[in-house]
């Protein structure tokens, strides 16, 4: 008796403690499109940073194969 009135009320109590499931996963599929469209702008981008390491790259390079005074000290 007592055991069927647990499963009776665990059943009740079922819907109740997913809707937090389906809230997060629905917050997951609208959330997906945007935060891919915000990676490929990442990818396709060039930071202050790495700009600033490929030029550091691309004038020791020239150091190396031509000496500037301006460039090279």
């Amino acid at each position: 008796m007592i055991r069927s009135a647990v499963l009776i009320a665990g059943t009740a109590l079922l819907p109740l403690a997913l809707q937090g499931c389906v809230a997060r996963t629905a917050y997951n599929v609208a959330r997906a499109p945007i935060q891919a469209g915000s990676k490929a702008a990442d990818w396709a981008t060039v930071s202050g940073d790495e700009a600033d390491r490929e030029r550091g790259r691309e004038l020791r390079r020239k150091c190396k194969e031509r000496y500037d005074p301006y460039y090279c000290e």
